[in-house]
């Protein structure tokens, strides 16, 4: 069974989604379910828009977004609020927005190799959500590939050329194509469509009746 999961590293609720996707996984293997499951995690951006190495703290690009410092603080702790639930802590006070693009185009690169694309997935928003760093610099996506693992003049050359921008373009256009408008979403074997950060029962629920499918069709 194929998951395409969409979704972009600077969204909240698709951290608090992995984080919630993931539990379920664990809880079906380790009840004895047999899952044939391959996850791959494709690029939106919430804001292509964003000038790259230039961010805003992400306070204040919730502000402008939803009328004012007010209503983003309440969101901001809202959000925070959830995440605590899932065991992650953010820290949204020292966040900084910044465009996301050359974030996913280091995590095609990654899918290319033998390395967990959905672990690198993970240390980008833990980078942005926990840490506050600029995930749009080249210098920081860089460090955080090497320390994942990845070659160092494979993700140089990457950034010093315009190698996967197309393969970005094409993926985020896809995205469009059919009907992708809020992240995160769960596309299963191009049929299904899960939207938003379920909880982890509802995803248990949702992958053992596929899985069931599956292997009865």
């Amino acid at each position: 069974m194929k998951l395409e999961i969409f979704s972009d590293v600077i969204c909240p609720w698709c951290y608090i989604g992995k984080r919630r996707f993931d539990r379920a996984v664990a809880n079906l293997t380790s009840s004895g379910i047999e899952l044939n499951l391959e996850v791959i995690y494709r690029p939106f951006q919430l804001d292509p828009t964003a000038p790259q190495d230039t961010p805003t703290p992400v306070r204040e690009a919730y502000a402008k977004k939803f009328g004012g410092n007010e209503r983003a603080d309440e969101i901001l702790a809202h959000v925070s609020k959830i995440a605590s639930t899932e065991g992650i802590n953010f820290n949204l006070d020292i966040a900084l927005r910044a465009n996301t693009s050359r974030a996913h185009r280091l995590i095609a690169l990654c899918q290319t190799t033998s390395l967990d694309h959905t672990k690198l997935k993970e240390l980008l928003m833990i980078a942005y959500f926990c840490y506050g760093k600029d995930i749009s610099n080249k210098d920081v996506l860089t460090g955080i590939g090497i320390n994942f693992g990845m070659n160092e003049t494979a993700v140089v050359q990457m950034f010093e050329s315009d190698s996967s921008v197309d393969l970005l373009n094409s993926n985020l256009e896809r995205a469009h194509e059919i009907g992708i408008t809020a992240v995160p979403t769960y596309v299963f074997d191009e049929q299904w469509s899960v939207p938003g950060a379920q909880d982890s029962e509802m995803f248990e629920r949702i992958i053992r009746r596929l899985a069931e499918q599956s292997t009865s069709s």
